[in-house]
């Protein structure tokens, strides 16, 4: 029978855990006006147009209280836990910045030339000429989302935004069925959950409003989704991209992307995805891999298929003599607009960028669209506190559908169920639905949840052993992070006690981190229940390291659960 990870769900009940009322003593409080977590494109642009509008109505900024605008963030920093490609479409900065020339802008500037590539083996790459309309980036800024994050992170406070740093936003605060604020997670606790010499408690942070913003697999957004009922019929799907930062001897003087090689063209591995190689100045090149996480295969890594990209001639001489500097791994959403939450908003709540989905996959482009949305929740609630009521924000959801983010996404609406069915078919397919705008073939092409796809056992993977100079071990890239979790931090981390070997050699090989691993015995017993070859059915008890966790939220993606780690853990991203 086949296995698939959904049928071991995580030791998590959502709703006990992650939503409830306020507990703290009303005396003990924090009060705001507004209430935003996620120091992202979508929170911070939020955070900055909200201040813009307050800055024109003295009488509304003052009824907020003396800290208007708060934003919770939970790494070590903004801009610490954010990682993209990333080709910037520049409308949202222009409607954000409009007096700023792009000059200004925190970005490497825009695109010189376009370029993609089939790879259809590891020696080969075949130009597709015109470039394909998804791969067009004229026009389009060269960035780094987490130096872009500290920059608009700069703007916000300059403007009186108050960031609360390394603060975790454990659980959201709903009283008489309206969002009041959030709880933000205790500090200094043990391995164990127990109390340590520095322990600090969290607390209640109340506001009129709450926007989440919390970026790919927010862990309060899903709470949302699931207790307002909020969700579509049709599950969101992930994509796990893995990035490099590469100090480079000669400039790149092209976006590059591919498409193939190494992933496997049969459709029975299900392995849809590619790479991009962008310029960052004159010196350095951004590169990654990303693939969609309802892939079959168990041996497969998305870390170790970028090391092994780095192989082929076309990528070769591009880092040839350079030196890796960066390196990060993330989910992005890829359900594209089915997918999208049905209802936008709850009682005191909005929901915006990644976590609502808000990505065109087609062409990897999602930072524009989460700014707008925040710009977007902003314009709502302000026009909401002006009337006196915040509980109804219907209008953000008529502001979104009638921008580009519905457009955009709606366009695309079809195009990346169809690589279920492999690489050519999946690629006619959609072919045909850009050359008709996304019409034909019409209808609506049903996503399914990454979990349920059952996995296997596949032949071992001929992966490149690390050389610690053009590939590198898990660890190391970890390392390269800046990731400074205690290793007696509480496991954030929610699996299953025991699974089946296919699964845990899912988990262990889809972590770009190392975080999990399967035993030796537990293989060598697993391999004599086989009678030499590996019994996939065989329950094991992984090994997992916590510490390790770069929170790119793919275990949530394919059956586990992340849980927010303690503020300020995690990755702290200097480039990605």
């Amino acid at each position: 029978m086949p296995t698939a990870p959904i049928e071991f769900p995580p030791p998590v009940d959502s709703e006990k855990e992650f939503v409830g009322a306020p507990t703290d003593p009303e005396d003990e409080r924090i009060e705001v006006g507004v209430a935003i977590v996620g120091g992202g494109p979508a929170g911070l642009a939020c955070a900055i147009r909200l201040t813009q509008l307050l800055a024109e109505d003295e009488a509304l900024l003052e009824s907020l209280g003396e800290v208007p605008v708060a934003l919770v963030e939970k790494g070590k920093g903004p801009g610490s836990h954010l990682l993209s490609g990333a080709m910037m479409n520049p409308s949202a900065m222009k409607k954000l910045f409009p007096d700023l020339p792009e000059e200004e802008w925190p970005t490497y500037g825009t695109v010189p030339k376009d370029a993609v590539y089939l790879l259809p083996n590891s020696k080969r790459a075949i130009p597709l000429k015109p470039t394909p309309p998804p791969f067009r980036n004229h026009g389009n800024h060269v960035t780094s989302v987490a130096q872009l994050g500290r920059w608009l992170a700069q703007q916000a406070e300059d403007a009186g935004v108050y960031i609360l740093g390394e603060t975790a936003a454990a659980k959201l605060l709903v009283d008489d069925g309206r969002v009041v604020g959030v709880r933000s997670g205790d500090k200094g606790r043990g391995r164990e959950g127990q109390e340590l010499s520095n322990f600090e408690p969290g607390a209640d942070l109340m506001a009129k409003a709450t926007v989440l913003a919390e970026g790919t697999q927010g862990h309060l957004t899903g709470a949302a989704i699931r207790h307002f009922g909020l969700g579509s019929e049709d599950p969101q799907q992930w994509e796990l991209g893995v990035k490099e930062i590469w100090e480079v001897e000669q400039p790149l003087d092209r976006v590059i992307h591919t498409m193939g090689w190494p992933l496997r063209f049969a459709a029975k591995y299900r392995e849809f995805g590619g790479s991009f190689l962008y310029p960052m100045g004159e010196d350095k090149v951004s590169m990654g891999f990303v693939v969609g996480l309802d892939y079959r295969d168990a041996r497969f890594s998305v870390h170790d298929a970028l090391q092994e990209l780095k192989s082929h001639p076309l990528v070769a001489k591009i880092i040839e003599g350079g030196k890796r500097v960066g390196w990060g791994a993330k989910t992005i959403p890829s359900g594209g607009y089915w997918a999208m939450p049905d209802k936008l908003w709850a009682p005191g709540m909005v929901i915006a960028g990644d976590g609502a989905g808000m990505v065109n996959i087609p062409k990897l482009k999602g930072v524009h669209l989460a700014m707008h949305a925040g710009m977007f929740a902003a314009e709502s609630i302000f026009e909401r506190l002006k009337a006196g009521s915040i509980d109804d924000l219907s209008n953000y959801t008529e502001k979104v559908k009638g921008s580009e983010i519905e457009t955009d996404i709606r366009r695309s609406r079809n195009m990346r169920q169809p690589f279920a069915k492999g690489f050519f078919v999946g690629g006619a397919v959609v072919n045909a639905m850009e050359v008709s705008g996304g019409r034909f073939p019409g209808g609506r092409w049903a996503t399914h949840d990454d979990a349920t796809v059952d996995v296997f056992i596949g032949k071992e993977r001929d992966y490149p052993k690390p050389d610690g100079k053009k590939t590198f071990d898990k660890l190391s890239s970890v390392f390269t992070t800046g990731n400074a979790t205690r290793d007696d931090a509480p496991n954030h981390i929610r699996v299953q006690d025991k699974v089946p070997l296919e699964v845990a050699l899912m988990w262990q090989n889809m972590c770009p981190a190392q975080v999990y691993e399967v035993p030796e015995e537990e293989l060598e017993a697993a391999q004599q229940n086989g009678n030499g070859k590996l019994d996939g059915k065989h329950e094991v008890k992984l090994h997992i390291t916590p510490s390790n966790c770069v929170q790119c939220g793919a275990i949530t993606a394919k059956g586990g659960r992340l849980t927010p780690p303690e503020g300020g853990d995690g990755p702290n991203y200097q480039q990605t």
